[in-house]
């Protein structure tokens, strides 16, 4: 079985602590409380990128360790790779 850490209760994504993933594969993910939920990859993820542990919503924000990291470009479905391609920084820009 394949292992991502929930570090946050917060948090929408999870932290991929194995050599991957490819679509189909189950991850268990563990939070800071032992509890545990198994879901499946929709995507390829690498070592250490994000995994979607519940539906994160176009617009909405994503939380990582407790802190909002940016917000969703597209929907994202359980399980997805969470990354630049469907995540926009908000942080360090002046812009916003």
């Amino acid at each position: 079985m394949k292992l991502a850490l929930k570090v946050h209760d917060g948090d929408n994504i999870a932290i991929l602590f194995c050599e991957g993933t490819e679509p189909g594969e189950i991850i268990e993910v563990v939070d800071k409380a032992g509890e545990k939920q198994q879901i499946t990859a929709v995507s390829s993820i690498p070592y250490g990128h994000k995994i979607a542990v519940c539906p994160i919503s176009k617009g909405a924000t994503i939380s990582k360790y407790g802190e909002s990291i940016g917000v969703a470009d597209t929907d994202i479905a359980v399980g997805e790779h969470v990354h630049v391609h469907n995540l926009k920084s908000t942080r360090g820009r002046g812009d916003l």
